[in-house]
Order: structure tokens, then sequence, then C-alpha cells
């Protein structure tokens, strides 16, 4: 590739990419519980896709955008087999509930829809003769890309929102409980949290104070709280650094309390929020609800769990009726041409 077609791809696509990348790291930044930044990204990658693409000529660009549009549609096409897949562990590992059947529901739904793609996309109903089916093909594809769409911006987002960078200069450091394991011990799940909050506080010059943030359940010999203050000081924790909230009973108690004792304490208000990683982009939204300024900082949870808890964080999110409204008169206007086509 020439030096001239180099500059040209700069001169005209650099200024998209680099003003797309800036508004979208700002954005996180600023307000990372906004659900518009996941589509920044979304529309960011895309982009880069393209900027990418100029700094190669003739065959070479061609198999560049192929292989990005493979990969693209093999994530797509796994999407479905890893959620029946992840649901059936679920239901092997923990029990047969609502909750823990979500992924493999959802893998059956969107399984449907792409093989409905599929039919549509190579004209398989010219040859199995479902006459004007074709149409209602082209409804379900739409509509499962769209909803697909939300959900893959919500994961790629949540995943970046843990690779972004943090200065380590916390005043307070905030722990989410997550019950306890025979009334008294932490779970992985919730000693995965303590220890992300430890190596924050290990990480400070100034030693920020730990709030250990749960109550105690109606099976629980302790309060969560307790519990994590005791893991804390075995691990080298001074007490005199660690203040209890033991009285919240749900997320928002959590961090209306946690923002309590912040409001009740002298000097610096800079606050790290812990909790699952899948969890974090909730925890962002509700603490700008109660008016609790903080940063959200994930930690590791068991990789078969992740997917069904991350589909539970989306459909909570979804659920939200501003949320809701903006998804829906979103799709109505992406499904407009499909309904037109279907109702002349």
């Amino acid at each position: 590739m020439t030096m001239n077609a180099i500059l040209e791809n700069l001169r005209t696509i650099g200024p998209v990419f680099a003003a797309i990348w800036t508004v979208t790291v700002a954005f996180t930044v600023l307000r990372p519980q906004r659900y518009l930044n996941s589509i920044l990204l979304m529309i960011a990658l895309m982009v880069t896709m393209i900027f990418v693409s100029g700094f190669f000529s003739g065959e070479a660009r061609a198999t560049f955008l192929l292989v990005c549009f493979l990969i693209v549609m093999l994530f797509l096409f796994m999407v479905p087999i890893l959620l029946i897949v992840n649901g059936i562990q679920m239901i092997r590992r923990e029990s047969l509930c609502l909750a823990h059947i979500l992924s493999l529901a959802l893998g059956i739904i969107v399984g449907i829809g792409e093989i409905a793609t599929v039919v549509y996309v190579f004209h398989v109903s010219e040859f199995i003769s479902i006459g004007k089916a074709d149409r209602w093909m082209l409804f379900i594809s739409f509509t499962v890309f769209y909803f697909s769409f939300l959900m893959l911006s919500f994961v790629v987002y949540t995943v970046f929102m843990q690779i972004m960078p943090h200065r380590m200069n916390f005043n307070y450091v905030i722990i989410h409980g997550c019950g306890l394991a025979g009334g008294e011990r932490l779970t992985k799940l919730l000693s995965n949290r303590v220890d992300k909050a430890i190596d924050i506080y290990r990480k400070c010059k100034v030693k920020p104070i730990i709030i250990p943030s749960g109550g105690q359940g109606s099976d629980e010999k302790l309060s969560e709280a307790e519990a994590m203050k005791k893991y804390l000081i075995s691990h080298g924790i001074p007490e005199e650094d660690i203040i209890p909230e033991d009285s919240s009973a749900t997320t928002r108690e959590n961090l209306t309390n946690s923002k309590a004792i912040i409001d009740a304490g002298t000097g610096g208000k800079k606050t790290a929020l812990v909790s699952s990683n899948y969890h974090i982009y909730r925890c962002l939204r509700l603490a700008r609800e109660v008016g609790l300024k903080c940063t959200g900082i994930g930690a590791d949870v068991a990789l078969y769990f992740w997917p069904s808890a991350l589909i539970r964080e989306f459909i909570a999110i979804f659920m939200t009726r501003k949320f809701m409204i903006w998804a829906l008169i979103g799709y109505l206007v992406f499904i407009s041409p499909v309904l037109f086509s279907m109702i002349k």
C-alpha cells in the first residue's frame, strides 16, 4: 500500500476513529452507568475494523474484512450453543429454578432466531415450499438481531469496564455482600470480592477505609459485613480501617447505608465500589440513583457462572421502566420496515 493511500485513510477515517474512541472512553469514565456507552463502544469497534482495513489494499483488504466478518459470525453462532451448555451446567451444579434456566431458554430462543435468519438469507424457503412464511422469518431475524445486539453490547461493555485502568488513590472501598455459606463462611463469590478489596487497599498509598456491606439473613448466624470483617482482619487489614455496614438487605440499601457512613466521615470521599464483575454495571446505576459517586471495580467469578449471572443482570436492567421504554421504541423503529412489508 502506498504512503499516499495510508495518509488518505488517516485523513478520512482517522478523525472519526479518534473522535468515537475519545467520546466512548470519556463517557465510560465520567458516566459509566449509562447504557448509551455500550452502543458507543460497539460503534467504535465497527469503525475500528473499517479504519484498520484502510491500511490494506486490494485482495488483502477484502481478506481482512472477510476474516472480521467470519469471526463475528462465529461468535454469533456460538452464542446459542454456549448459552445452552451453560444452562445445563448451571442446572447440574446449582439447582433447577427459574433463574438458572435463563441461559438455557435464551440459548434455545436465539438458536431458533439464527436458524430463521439462515433460512431467509439463503432462501431455503424456496426449496421447502413454506410460501409467505419468509416474511415471518425476516421478522424473527430482525427481532433476534435487535435484542441480541442489546445484550451483546451490554456484555462487551461489561468486559470493557473491567479493563479500564484505575488510579488507586481511594478514600473508601465498599464491598457488596452476597450471602454466606453455612450461615457464617464466605462463599467463593464473596471471598473474591473481599480479596479484590484487599488488593485495592494494599495498592493505595494512603490506606482507605473498607466498608464491608451486608446484613444478616434469616438463615445466617452473623451478618455478611461481620463475616467479611473477620476475613479482612485475618488477612492483615487493621481493624481501625474497617467500618462494617450490617443493616442492609438489598444492593440499594448497601449503597444508601454505605453512603451515609462516607458522608459522616471527614477528609476525601473518593470511593471504590467492589462487587462481582457481572454486577458492577447495575451497581453503578443504583449508586447514581442514591447520589453516591464511585468507581466500579469488578472481582472475578467462576467462568461457568458468569454467562447466566450476566443474563440475569441484563434482564434486571431491561425490566426497569425507563430502559424498557427506550428499548421498545428502538425496536419499533428498527422493525418498522418489516412490519410495513407484512401489512401491505
